[in-house]
């Protein structure tokens, strides 16, 4: 009889079978075009109002802001590259900051990211109705099309829990008729106006009441942080992205071409076709439907005919796309900030019929819904809509950097497939020069919209330790619950 194996079970012993955890993976079907539509699907979309909340407060130094903006931007897409090839699985900045510093931090990067999604939605859903109003009038009223944005939320979230799917082919070819159209834009704008009277552009800029105050541009710059759409978009793609060590940077690279090109053109000739007091007016003028106005105030009635629908049932569907993926992208982040114990198991729950996370899509429809109640009454609530994502995304784009920089000090051996080119030396570290200013910019920008937008930094205070209040409660219960857990299987052995 042969002795049996030290530690194998014996006759009489009572075996606990531990269940088998099963490990489920995305498929990785994504290549470079599906990323850049989905990225550019929300920084394509933000041109369509970000130009105006930027009028509001910059003025005539609207396409500076967006310059400097733009710059800002770069920083943060090599960073979202560079991290993106090291850590290929969904979570962005919340996955950098978990790994290159801390499980606290991972969480207040995701926690601030859902409050920049959860303003994406609502200010998409909130800008649809001004464009639909060329073909129905009646969307121009604020109280109705707050409503209608409401409404849009509301169904997006049910075609959501329903699980309903998206085709990424079919935001493919959108967001190239989108392109499209926009450089059309830009090229009609600049030979029949900027070239016919170069000095509209000058005057609309510089001239007197124009120009804003130093206070004010710094804002404009701030607020223009609303271009930084769609950097997270690509990275919480990575798990479904074929190759994403060398295809989400390639996508990166692209968007920055197209974005620092197409927002410069955008700009350029929104001020030369129409004043910034135009422009930036909320009520009676175009800062909700800037690239409208655009259309509208070309120098020929039949390309006014052209494109003024065409921008309108344009706009109205990258706006609904980007709604959408705002709603994709934080059902996506809160299954992974759960599957990592940061959020409680419900927000990562899936419907046992349509096999959505359903909790979370609800909750935070809800969230963003309530959210555009102000609209109703406020005249600034467009502004202050604007400067509340900044709040979020500007504190989630520094905890960005700050992990990547983290990440060359604590593991220089990670393989980084894609290296943000230009480094500096120090204590025998290469820190990227990049991501130092891409985390002094955003802190910096941050800074000026806690001080000078009080409706967001109380919003986003308030936002935050709700946060946090939830995962220290959430993270005790846990401890206690593996504590108790611990205790009872040492009194079942004695």
């Amino acid at each position: 009889m042969t002795e049996p194996q030290r530690g194998a079970p014996r006759p009489g012993d009572s075996v606990h079978r531990v269940a088998r955890i099963r490990k489920f993976h995305l498929k990785r079907v994504l290549g470079v075009p599906a990323l850049f539509s989905a990225g550019y699907g929300d920084v394509g979309s933000s041109i369509y109002y970000a130009l105006g909340i930027v009028a509001i407060v910059a003025l005539g130094a609207t396409p500076i802001a967006l310059g400097i903006a733009g710059i800002i931007y770069v920083f943060n897409a090599l960073t979202y590259a560079e991290g993106g090839a090291a850590i290929p699985e969904a979570g962005g900045s919340s996955s950098f900051a978990r790994h290159g510093i801390n499980d606290a931090t991972g969480f207040v990067a995701g926690w601030s990211l859902m409050l920049s999604y959860i303003v994406t939605m609502a200010i998409s859903a909130y800008t649809i109705p001004p464009y639909l109003a060329h073909f129905w009038p009646v969307l121009a009223d604020p109280k109705i099309d707050t409503l209608v944005a409401m409404g849009i939320i509301g169904l997006l979230m049910t075609i959501n829990v329903l699980g309903v799917r998206e085709s990424s082919r079919l935001n493919i070819v959108f967001i190239f008729i989108d392109i499209s159209t926009q450089i059309t834009l830009v090229v009609l704008g600049i030979i029949l106006i900027l070239a016919v009277h170069p000095h509209v552009l000058i005057e609309h800029m510089f001239g007197a009441g124009n120009w804003p105050a130093t206070s004010s541009l710094v804002y404009g710059i701030a607020i223009a942080a609303l271009c930084f759409t769609g950097v997270e978009t690509v990275s919480q793609l990575a798990e479904e992205t074929k190759r994403p060590a060398q295809r989400i940077p390639r996508a990166y690279i692209i968007m920055i071409v197209a974005v620092l090109v197409l927002f410069a053109g955008i700009s350029i000739v929104a001020l030369g076709s129409m004043t910034p007091q135009v422009l930036g007016d909320p009520v009676n003028g175009w800062a909700r439907d800037p690239v409208a106005g655009i259309a509208a105030n070309l120098p020929n009635t039949t390309l006014q005919h052209i494109f003024a629908p065409l921008v309108a049932i344009l706009a109205a569907s990258i706006l609904l796309t980007a709604t959408n993926a705002g709603l994709l992208g934080i059902s996506r982040l809160a299954f992974n900030l759960s599957s990592h114990k940061q959020l409680p198991n419900v927000f990562g729950k899936v419907h046992k019929r349509f096999k959505t996370p359903y909790f979370a899509i609800i909750f935070f429809c809800s969230l963003s819904i309530l959210l555009l109640a102000p609209g109703f009454a406020n005249p600034r609530f467009f502004e202050e809509l604007g400067a509340l994502y900044v709040f979020g995304s500007l504190l989630t784009f520094a905890l960005a950097h700050a992990a990547i920089i983290l990440l060359r000090i604590r593991k220089p051996e990670l393989p980084r497939p894609f290296r943000i080119p230009g480094s500096i030396k120090i204590a025998g570290r290469e820190l990227p020069i990049v991501s130092l200013l891409g985390l002094f910019s955003t802190l910096s920008i941050w800074v000026v919209v806690i001080i000078l937008q009080p409706f967001s930094r109380w919003a986003g205070i308030i936002w935050m330790a709700l946060g946090l209040t939830l995962y220290f409660l959430y993270k005790g219960f846990k401890q206690r619950r593996e504590e108790e857990e611990r205790l009872g299987v040492y009194k079942h052995k004695e």
